[in-house]
């Protein structure tokens, strides 16, 4: 399972697969399944699920690129069932989290940058050169086109939708799609939810939360509590909102 040019300096389970000039530094933990790819660079400490597949020449588990790092201990955690393709390149975290954490069955494609303290929900899909700054939070579900850059500190909501190209430098509500110069709420990501198997009754809901929040007059602070206090508001609707309630950075609209 381990080519003879490969070389490996930490203890893993007998089925994992190393290509050919692969390098695995010491403190890797590897669960059952893991395939890591020819020329890939893995080191700790780094904690890494069942059947994640790290594809050729990406860097794992490195010191992050963070001026205020001295040497200390932090961590990288991969969920079960990730991809990680060629050429990415995942930082461990600095002394402020201690840690980077990417979820489980998550699609992170060639050439992405998780800089350190970077935390991404389930089921991610991170398209090709997707570059994120430092302390960015990613919900599960959510799908980021192509080359786009993220700003530290930028939170993403669940099942949020971000068109290719574009730069995120303020927080994105879970359930919309985001797109556009600058980058603003496009509309209801009804297409990813339906494929979630969203009910007609919380799509209706969360539509009606959406055009009431993002084309109705009236600040978004404002009609977020309203919708906050209003007894019939759903959970879906109280997530949208509460997300709204809590940006540091703002929100796009």
């Amino acid at each position: 399972m381990i080519h003879p040019t490969a070389v490996v300096d930490s203890v893993l389970p007998d089925d994992v697969q190393i290509g050919a000039y692969a390098v695995i530094g010491p403190d890797v933990q590897a669960g059952t399944g893991v395939r890591i790819g020819p020329h890939a660079y893995v080191t700790g400490p780094v904690f890494i699920g069942d059947s994640v597949s790290i594809g050729p020449s990406a860097v794992i588990g490195t010191d992050p690129q963070d001026l205020k790092y001295d040497g200390e201990r932090t961590e990288l955690h991969i969920g079960s069932g990730t991809v990680i393709r060629e050429f990415a390149n995942i930082n461990r975290g600095t002394v402020e989290s201690g840690k980077t954490v990417i979820g489980s069955d998550c699609l992170i494609m060639a050439y992405v940058h998780v800089a350190h303290d970077c935390i991404i929900g389930d089921r991610v899909i991170l398209a090709n050169a997707v570059n994120m700054a430092g302390h960015v939070e990613i919900g599960s579900d959510v799908i980021i086109g192509g080359v786009v850059p993220i700003h530290q500190f930028v939170r993403i909501g669940d099942y949020a939708m971000i068109g290719g190209g574009f730069r995120v430098s303020k927080d994105v509500p879970p359930f919309v799609l985001a797109g556009g110069l600058p980058l603003g709420v496009r509309a209801l990501n009804l297409v990813g939810l339906r494929r979630k198997d969203f009910s007609r009754e919380r799509l209706d809901s969360l539509d009606r939360a959406f055009r009431h929040l993002f084309r109705e007059d009236g600040t978004l602070t404002s009609k977020a509590l309203g919708l906050i206090e209003d007894p019939n508001t759903s959970d879906d609707v109280k997530q949208l909102a509460n997300f709204i309630l809590s940006s540091s950075r703002g929100v796009i609209s």
